[in-house]
């Protein structure tokens, strides 16, 4: 949990985690080597020097470090862990909801565990959205929309077997559907992660949130005009975050854009970790001020309430968390302290 100077506590919800294996035993091809060396780029790119990890330790870092680097050395009070398969890049997937299980059940007061679906495997990927639905009790899902699959490489949230997806989500209670819509990863393709599908479906499928992660990212404008209209999109402020240190005016603009179209009751805090560590991303957060001038040309403001609401108070909105229920749920599971 962060405290302010004046020892107001607030509550973290880290929107986009991940627990991935990008080690050189589960790659399969030269595609999964490009894919984790191009993260480790924009980890090492856009990191303080003093949080740049050795490449070793990014590829594969586990439970034990994750969950130091979100609630010990982080101020996370809560995380949401993502799903990115990519099965056909590595032999046991990259991400999958196995791998995020395995830290998610050992601390199911920290984790919302998040599920995926991809709607080319048509029926049969139905039958496992059920089965994992109904295991994991899911409140959300990550979608990968450039992802390859054979020959494919990528689909459209407006293709029919995804309708028919989010239609089964609305049925199965899986409310927030969170979608990769940010910079491409190399060998994935950058048009495949275009943002226009989002306005079809969020007018169609009123009964789900849809987060954009990486707020459309470099499509900071097309992402607005869709999310000013649609009620139900959102923006997710991972791969965003990063820029408050790496182009701190870069970053000026953005949340700036986001605070006039969007307003600061649809943005979300997200580290990307493994890519980046919550710490330092949430401090330099908490510090940054909209230069006066920004303010007073588009009228807004990134103010403590604002943050309060970015950091915390949205997500759990959208999850259903009881803000003061979780902390004493934090509370109780911690390690007692012998007298």
């Amino acid at each position: 949990m962060y405290k302010t100077k004046d020892g107001e506590e607030i509550f973290v919800i880290d929107g986009h985690t991940h627990n991935w294996d990008g080690s050189k035993a589960n790659i399969k091809n030269v595609h999964g080597q490009q894919f984790i060396d191009c993260f480790y780029a924009y980890h090492s790119a856009l990191s303080p020097k003093e949080h740049v990890w050795p490449k070793e330790k990014f590829d594969k870092y586990g439970a034990e470090t994750m969950y130091h680097d979100l609630f010990v050395d982080g101020y996370d009070d809560m995380a949401i862990l993502q799903c990115t398969y990519l099965t056909d890049f590595y032999t046991n997937g990259f991400n999958t909801i196995e791998q995020n299980a395995v830290v998610a059940e050992r601390h199911p007061e920290r984790f919302i565990l998040n599920g995926a679906f991809d709607p080319r495997d048509e029926q049969k990927g139905l039958d496992a959205l059920d089965a994992m639905a109904a295991k994991y009790k899911l409140r959300g899902v990550k979608l990968y929309t450039a992802e390859w699959k054979g020959s494919s490489r990528g689909y459209k949230l407006t293709d029919p077997w995804a309708m028919k997806y989010l239609e089964r989500c609305e049925k199965l209670g899986i409310k927030n559907i969170h979608i990769h819509k940010g910079p491409t990863i190399i060998p994935l393709d950058r048009d495949a992660f275009d943002v226009a599908d989002v306005d079809h479906v969020a007018t169609d499928f009123q009964g789900l949130n849809f987060i954009v992660e990486h707020c459309g990212l470099p499509r900071l404008d097309d992402f607005c005009w869709i999310a000013v209209q649609e009620t139900n999109v959102f923006g997710g402020l991972a791969v965003a975050l990063p820029f408050i240190h790496s182009r701190p005016d870069y970053f000026t603009t953005v949340i700036s854009e986001l605070l006039f179209w969007l307003g600061e009751d649809k943005l979300l805090f997200g580290s990307d970790y493994g890519i980046w560590t919550p710490r330092w991303l949430v401090d330099k957060f908490m510090a940054f001020e909209l230069p006066e001038q920004v303010k007073k040309d588009k009228g807004v403001d990134l103010t403590m309430t604002a943050k309060r609401k970015i950091l915390g108070l949205n997500a759990a909105r959208l999850y259903g968390v009881d803000v003061e229920s979780q902390k004493a749920k934090i509370a109780a599971a911690r390690p007692k302290v012998a007298a």
